[in-house]
């Protein structure tokens, strides 16, 4: 499979158990609970395949990344936490910093 595809997977999974941390409610709730460990559970899974596929610290970024931009627009949007514009800002560098890592890393 394609590493990029798994790294997809990889960050999705990752999204949804974070999700499932909020819903669990300090794992007081038994399905939301159950799927923070299965949901990170697939998600290092697909992460680990991806490594074959593609550089470790590309993949790395991409994944925290992606994943905790998708993780603040998830949280603007269900949970009501506020984007303030130094909040915006940071995620534009963590995203502009995983852009130039696989900018920069050349071949695997």
């Amino acid at each position: 499979m394609n590493g990029w595809l798994l790294l997809a997977f990889a960050i999705v999974f990752e999204v949804c158990g974070t999700s499932s941390m909020k819903l669990s409610q300090g794992f007081t709730r038994t399905l939301p609970s159950v799927a923070v460990f299965a949901c990170y559970f697939l998600s290092l899974t697909s992460l680990t395949y991806a490594l074959k596929h593609v550089q470790i610290s590309v993949a790395y970024a991409i994944w925290s990344g992606v994943g905790t931009a998708l993780i603040t627009v998830i949280g603007a949007l269900l949970f009501r936490e506020p984007i303030v514009a130094m909040k915006a800002f940071s995620l534009a560098l963590i995203i502009a910093g995983a852009i130039g890592l696989n900018f920069a890393g050349g071949s695997h």
